[in-house]
């Protein structure tokens, strides 16, 4: 699986967690930084096992009507720092891989 990190999210979390998802990408790193969320969408498509980690509601919608792939796992966490969504990722990592796994499921949601 392969996160690709909204620029809502902090560009180091790809880093900060390159031992729990190893192929993680920022949006800014795909040169993506500034466009928008279809063009995001659209490229992601194209990525085997991608999921969009966002904290946009557009990227909910998307989703929604027109179903994976990418998958999309949404964070309902208002503003945290980094530390602290790194956290909650660590947390869920057996249902993240449950959700990439699962071939029909376009929508993870994570709260704190």
């Amino acid at each position: 699986m392969i996160l690709i990190f909204d620029e809502n999210l902090s560009l180091r979390l790809p880093g900060r967690l390159a031992d729990q998802f190893p192929s993680s990408t920022h949006v800014e790193h795909m040169g993506l930084k500034g466009h928008d969320d279809i063009s995001l969408w659209n490229r992601a498509k194209e990525i085997k096992s991608a999921m969009i980690v966002s904290k946009d509601d557009d990227f909910r919608e998307l989703a929604l009507a027109f179903g994976p792939p990418p998958k999309v796992l949404m964070l309902l966490i208002g503003n945290r720092t980094t530390s602290e969504v790194e956290r909650l990722l660590r947390q869920h990592v057996q249902q993240i891989e449950d959700f990439a796994a699962d071939g029909e499921s376009a929508l993870l949601e994570i709260c704190l």
